[in-house]
This record gives structure tokens, C-alpha cells and sequence, in this order.
């Protein structure tokens, strides 16, 4: 099946093959979609508030599984690292950047790493797994 299948077509998500892989996959999806879904209201919603706080810590928390997950998760390059794994990487570097310039109150350092954070991590990363015979694709698509 390629982008360009005629019997490739959008419909609702299968979601019952979440629970055909592995709970390693499971916990990544999982923690990925609750990381998307905080970040955008992080992103859009007041900011300096008690809830942005709190909301941003479970965010990193987040951000952190789905990055320490993806480690082990090497279906792609024939059970070694591939490129993707750079930016889990880079995620738990910058996760405790974004923390410490918070904490700072470098609000123009704590915005901008957050942003590239979700744009990067969630936004990129997350349409490679809409690539045909990988499980967004499946789910969507399939």
C-alpha cells in the first residue's frame, strides 16, 4: 500500500490494533497523544497561571516517556537505532532546559524551547508515523 493506493482511504482509526503491539508501543502512543493534546492547550491557553505549571510539568513528564520509550522500539532499522532516535535524544535535553528556563524566568528561552520541543518531537516525529506500514498509518489508513 502506497500513499498513492486506490484502496488507501481515510476513515476512522482502527484503534483495536493498539492493543495488537507491543506495551512498549502502547505506553509511546499513549503518552505521545496526551503530550500532543497538553502541549497544544499549553501552547494556545493562558500562560503564568497555576494550571500552566502544573499542566507543564506533566507535560515533561510526558515528553520523557515518550522519548524513553522510543528506545525501545527499534522496529524501523531492523532492530538498531534509527534517525528518529536522534530527536528522543535531543528531547531529554531539552526537557530539562525547558524546566530550568522556567524556573529562571527566561520566559523568551522557556517559550522557544517548548515550542521547538513540540513542533520537533510531536509535530515532525509524529507525521513519520503516518509513513505506509507503520501503525498511524494502519490505524488511519489501513
Amino acid at each position: 500500500m502506497t500513499l498513492l493506493d486506490p484502496y488507501a482511504h481515510p476513515h476512522l482509526p482502527n484503534i483495536a490494533l493498539i492493543g495488537q503491539v507491543s506495551p512498549v508501543i502502547q505506553i509511546h502512543l499513549l503518552a505521545a497523544l496526551a503530550a500532543f493534546s497538553i502541549g497544544a492547550v499549553q501552547i494556545f491557553g493562558p500562560k503564568g497561571t497555576g494550571m500552566h505549571r502544573i499542566l507543564g510539568w506533566t507535560w515533561i513528564v510526558f515528553m520523557v516517556v515518550v522519548a524513553g520509550s522510543s528506545f525501545f522500539i527499534r522496529i524501523i532499522n531492523h532492530g538498531g537505532f534509527s534517525f528518529i532516535h536522534i530527536l528522543s535524544g535531543a528531547t531529554l535535553i531539552a526537557a530539562p532546559m525547558i524546566v530550568y528556563a522556567a524556573r529562571k524566568k527566561d520566559i523568551k528561552a522557556h517559550k522557544k524551547y517548548a515550542t521547538r520541543l513540540y513542533t520537533g518531537a510531536l509535530l515532525i516525529a509524529g507525521l513519520f508515523t503516518f509513513l505506509p506500514g507503520r501503525l498511524m498509518w494502519q490505524m488511519v489508513f489501513g
